[in-house]
């Protein structure tokens, strides 16, 4: 997908990296310190984030984005697998619907879909329960995220092993289900766990929909004691741990596949 850098593009990448991780330490000194100037480092404000109601409530906060980022998921899977299949099925009746329903709703930000489904379907007598007017737009939008995923395992597959299993009798679907499935989503699954963390993060939309998500949480947690920059801190932090583990289990995940194995799923 792109050339090697040479040793000048490298000694330009090292002086871009030095020279911005400065810039950035520089802004968050800055930040300390005007912090501090305003009082807002006080222990008196930082004393409330130590008793445990207030992280009760957080955490309470952090399992329903939890919920609703488990069960978008898995419907967004399911979804995106049915997608994926009708992509690469010779039929053009359902190749083409798929394919459009994949190209359309990749360019809709998820935003967009939640007003929809806040506003639009209840004109037309359709008010969804709270959690479904957050899980139903992020399924919809994550969707064709994970259909390409699973259309690129699957592509990656070679056309051996589908071959291999047609002529020892396996009917299509068969070989699909048996053969090429479970090796497709082994390839993609560092990738299904990077959607996943995107997925996570949309969840912060819920506060459209007065969903009790950790945002959410946090601005009704800040609007009560009138900590704003400090809830919103630790809020920030909560996402930075949560979304950073994810992020390191998919880096784990994929080191421990084959570097031939990723190669064919990168090509894919």
């Amino acid at each position: 997908m792109f050339d090697e850098p040479g040793p000048k593009a490298r000694r330009r990448i090292r002086v871009a990296t030095v020279v911005g991780t400065l810039a950035a330490v520089a802004l968050v000194v800055l930040a300390v310190r005007q912090f501090g100037a305003n009082g807002q480092l006080d222990a008196a404000r930082w004393q409330p984030y130590a008793t445990w109601p207030m992280w009760r409530y957080l955490l309470t906060g952090l399992w329903s984005t939890f919920l609703a980022a488990v069960v978008s998921a898995a419907l967004s899977m399911a979804l995106g697998l049915v997608l994926a299949l009708g992509r690469l099925s010779p039929r053009r009746w359902v190749r083409g619907p798929s394919a459009a329903y994949v190209e359309v709703v990749r360019v809709v930000p998820a935003l967009l879909l939640v007003y929809v489904v806040l506003f639009a379907l209840p004109r037309y007598g359709l008010d969804l329960p709270l959690f479904w007017k957050l899980a139903v737009p992020l399924t919809i939008s994550n969707a064709a995220a994970f259909a390409e995923i699973f259309r690129a395992g699957i592509k990656s597959v070679e056309r051996g092993q589908s071959e291999a299993g047609l002529a020892i009798g396996l009917t299509h679907g068969q070989t699909m289900r048996l053969v090429v499935l479970p090796q497709a989503a082994r390839r993609v699954l560092p990738s299904i766990v990077s959607q996943s963390v995107g997925l996570l993060k949309d969840t912060s939309l819920g506060f459209v929909v007065s969903y009790g998500e950790l945002l959410y949480s946090g601005k009704v947690l800040a609007a009560y004691n009138g900590l704003l920059i400090q809830t919103y801190l630790v809020v920030a932090l909560i996402y930075l741990v949560v979304n950073a583990s994810l992020s390191k289990l998919a880096r784990t995940l994929e080191a421990r596949q084959p570097v031939t194995l990723r190669r064919r799923s990168a090509g894919a």
